[in-house]
């Protein structure tokens, strides 16, 4: 293969675990004209460009340009501490939750009348089961929690009958989170628990609950909604909000 068609091979698996080509090119201010030309093979970006998408996407430029079937190249005299680790984080069991569209919300330290509501987008792909989380990314510039916007990745895991999502925050700041949550013991299937955040004072430790979209909402209307709610919003999920005010997130 070309450089081109491995760069095109490459830009397009890693664009499948974010919510649009669109998204993609709205994060990294490039244009979608220009972008899509990357994805077809037909051009390679500049120096600049290059630098921009490889620290998007956490990746060294040569894996930008390598042959997306050749086998991942290993130091030698070094033990495969990364897979190793990776393998450990990832061992069996699976955790008990199915794929789709949750709204995850945080209660926000000394306002207990707030929720900070982001959208978590589940993989599951056999055992191994993957997210992305959207965080504040309709908030009012200048607004306190829009400095909180965060897109992170991770994976999930079980342990104990809890579940723990750990992920590395996309964007500038590249600070990692872990929420663990657990089927509350009520009818309606929701998760509760609690989670590490990074906050403009620092880190912090808030209640979360997670529930299920059912609607089929479209992945662009829900980051729409990641957003601060007020709990007495009537269009907030009711059981969340009297969850929250029952202080059993």
């Amino acid at each position: 293969m070309s450089i081109r068609e491995n760069l095109a091979a490459n830009l397009r698996r890693l664009c499948k675990d974010h919510a649009s080509v669109s998204a993609v090119c709205r994060e990294l201010g490039i244009n979608r004209t220009q972008f899509e030309r990357y994805l077809q093979g037909q051009t390679v970006p500049n120096k600049a460009t290059a630098k921009l998408i490889c620290d998007y996407f956490r990746i060294d430029e040569a894996e930008l340009y390598q042959d997306p079937g050749a086998p991942e190249h290993r130091a030698p005299g070094l033990p495969p501490i990364s897979e190793s680790l990776f393998n450990q984080m990832i061992r069996p069991p699976a955790p008990s939750i199915a794929g789709g569209t949750y709204f995850t919300y945080f209660s926000i330290p000394a306002r207990p009348d707030l929720l900070m509501r982001s959208v978590t987008f589940v993989r599951r792909e056999a055992e191994l089961v993957t997210f992305r989380r959207v965080t504040g990314w309709s908030e009012r510039r200048g607004s306190t929690w829009a400095r909180a916007r965060g897109n992170h990745y991770g994976v999930a895991i079980s342990r104990l009958n809890w579940i723990y999502f750990s992920g590395v925050n996309r964007r500038q700041t590249g600070e990692p989170s872990l929420i663990s949550v657990q089927w509350a013991p009520i009818s309606e299937p929701v998760l509760t628990g609690k989670a590490m955040l990074l906050t403009e004072a620092g880190p912090a430790f808030v209640s979360v609950i997670m529930r299920q979209d059912m609607s089929g909402i479209r992945p662009r209307h829900a980051i729409r909604m990641a957003h601060v709610v007020r709990l007495d919003d009537p269009g907030i999920d009711q059981l969340v909000a009297s969850l929250a005010r029952d202080g059993l997130g």
